[in-house]
């Protein structure tokens, strides 16, 4: 479920690594779920479909932010959203796309963290 954006960049850092780096393969084989909901999916599970969910003012909106969550393998998580500004350009499936992109992007750091920090110890 990689989008163009990260092919590219995992393309991009691979042509131009000489030494140990974070790929973007190896923070897949690292995610343990991935889960996928509208803020408006949260706001229901939250008062379980009851009054409070079913009064929402803003359930257009919340509907249009796609959150993703990364479960990794050590029971870190990592939270990645989208939000379309145009209800008319509301495409659900690119939404997932977009909100696990943002969770990619999320956890990239952290794995650079991570593999500096084992680098270091092998000094």
């Amino acid at each position: 479920m990689d989008s163009e954006s990260l092919k590219a960049t995992e393309a991009y850092s691979a042509s131009k690594a000489t030494h140990p780096r974070v790929s973007l393969d190896d923070m897949k084989a690292k995610i343990a779920g991935q889960y996928y909901f509208s803020a408006l999916d949260g706001v229901d599970g939250h008062y379980r479909g009851g009054p409070e969910a079913q009064g929402c003012m803003h359930a257009r909106e919340l509907g249009l932010l796609t959150i993703c969550i990364l479960v990794m393998q050590n029971g870190f998580t990592v939270i990645g959203k989208s939000a379309r500004a145009s209800p008319e350009n509301f495409d659900a499936e690119k939404g997932r796309l977009f909100a696990y992109e943002d969770a990619i992007k999320q956890l990239w750091p952290l794995e650079g963290y991570a593999l500096r920090d084992r680098l270091a110890g092998q000094a």
